[in-house]
């Protein structure tokens, strides 16, 4: 046997000789991996990555403190065109942003199947909507259309980026699609909306579920104050959390619409003032459930709600974010979906001025809904 050749033998015999000990790279050559990790918690996970592999591996652990990914309900576009498109076209991913990568989600149980209504030539130009909401760092699936238009989600369908795992959630006692969909703080809110036909008190009906009591014999839909017509049954609505307040219109874009928010503290509804109803003109979302943006679907202009002045502040235009579809906020950053729904515009609100990047999607998909969530382990 040749030196080289003896070298490598010794060398694979150290190396297994290691792993068998339980022996492993220290995080900080001198210091317990505990010590090291409560200094390497300070530094930002983006230098952390490119460093070593012991460090990038430390970032997706579960006791790393998670740093913010997006997190996209995704279409295929290549799909044969016939009457319906189902689960098999819609996929879920998340989007690193310190790698710069997608990941596909683990799918979700298979039983029951879901069984997604997308398309259909009635409404052949617009997808049928899936609707979804983040809370407490989870993804939750609330409602969308099923075959013959009923809807497709008995009980809510939960993703925890942590574990990687999905669960259901409680029952729900009329289950229901084109519905108003929010949260707030740790509570998921469903409003109004059409179960398998049209029925008025489905329509007015709103009902919670508190995660906070999301097993056992607590986790329940709860019943609320209801509302005074149905008219919030029309699209499938984004119910805003804000200020302890539940904020939503009944039509999205330009067009003249109803405007009611929820006071969670007192129970009761009350009308939208003046400023915030005549400005709100495309999707909304809440930071850190304290500051409103919206983006001017027609305009392509990103706009703050000021609640002294009852007014919406402009921050940006740009010609990206014409004919926004979705958007969410977390982290100093308003994430956008436009009109093409191919690309993810990030615009920094933070800094000064503001700063816009896109992400790219995955090629041969479209998004149909985006959150911003922590990232998950691995």
């Amino acid at each position: 046997m040749n030196n080289s050749a003896t070298t490598a033998v010794k060398r694979h015999k150290n190396h297994h000789h290691r792993r068998h000990n339980g022996d492993h790279q220290s995080l900080i050559p001198g210091l317990p991996d505990d010590i090291a990790q409560i200094c390497l918690n300070q530094v930002k996970p983006s230098t952390l990555f490119f460093i070593c592999h012991s460090w990038r591996n430390l970032i997706y652990s579960p006791s790393f403190p998670p740093f913010l990914s997006v997190y996209a309900l995704l279409l295929a576009t290549n799909e044969t065109k016939n009457s319906a498109n189902f689960t098999d076209s819609v996929q879920f991913a998340s989007f690193d942003p310190i790698s710069s990568k997608w990941q596909l989600l683990p799918p979700p149980p298979p039983d029951p199947p879901l069984r997604f209504l997308v398309k259909h030539p009635s409404f052949i130009s617009r997808n049928l909507p899936i609707q979804s909401v983040s809370v407490s760092g989870n993804l939750i699936l609330l409602a969308a259309t099923a075959d013959q238009f009923l809807p497709a989600i008995s009980r809510p369908l939960i993703f925890n980026p942590t574990t990687k795992q999905w669960s259901y959630g409680p029952r729900l006692a009329a289950p229901r699609r084109w519905c108003a969909a929010g949260a707030l703080g740790n509570v998921v809110y469903v409003a109004s909306g059409v179960g398998s036909h049209y029925n008025v008190q489905v329509a007015r009906s709103v009902v919670k579920w508190d995660l906070d009591n999301s097993s056992g014999p607590n986790s329940v839909w709860e019943e609320i104050s209801g509302l005074k017509d149905g008219k919030f049954s029309r699209e499938a609505i984004e119910a805003i959390g804000w200020k302890g307040k539940l904020c939503m219109v009944n039509v999205k874009g330009d067009a003249a619409k109803q405007g009611i928010i929820y006071n969670v503290g007192m129970d009761t509804w009350q009308e939208m003032s003046e400023g915030m109803l005549v400005g709100w003109r495309g999707p909304v979302a809440a930071m850190a459930e304290e500051t409103l943006y919206m983006v001017d679907e027609s305009k392509g202009v990103l706009r703050r709600y000021d609640e002294e002045r009852d007014i919406w502040v402009e921050i940006l235009e740009n010609e990206m974010l014409k004919g926004a579809e979705y958007v969410a906020a977390a982290g100093g950053r308003v994430c956008v979906v436009g009109g093409g729904s191919t690309g993810i515009v990030v615009v920094d609100v933070v800094a000064e001025p503001p700063r816009l990047v896109v992400v790219e999607t995955p090629v041969g998909f479209k998004v149909l809904n985006i959150h911003v969530l922590p990232r998950m382990s691995h």
